[in-house]
């Protein structure tokens, strides 16, 4: 795929909606106030969709594949501080 052809791939598409999700959990409620927490959950959510764009333009499947591990690691970060987020309760069990 070149780079054009991001925006058709399925799972660019949910990690968007997830980002997209993750921008509107933490602007509301206790969450919007918890700045750290916030603002490293809103990176991971940002750093998975832009892993996968960034890595579908590279020229080399190595490359390509680099990516989509970073973006793999963010979603495990993204899972872990959603975790910690329900643990303190500042998520619901819906939410995280």
């Amino acid at each position: 795929m070149n780079a054009s052809d991001f925006r058709e791939l399925e799972v660019w598409k949910k990690a968007r909606s997830l980002a997209i999700e993750v921008y509107r959990i933490t602007s509301d409620g206790p969450l919007a106030k918890e700045f750290g927490l916030r603002d490293q959950m809103r990176r991971a959510a940002v750093s998975i969709c832009s892993n996968i764009a960034e890595g579908n333009d590279r020229n080399s499947n190595k490359d390509t594949a680099r990516f989509l591990f970073m973006a793999k690691g963010s979603s495990a970060g993204l899972m872990s501080q959603a975790e910690i987020a329900l643990g303190v309760g500042y998520l619901g069990n819906e939410e995280a």
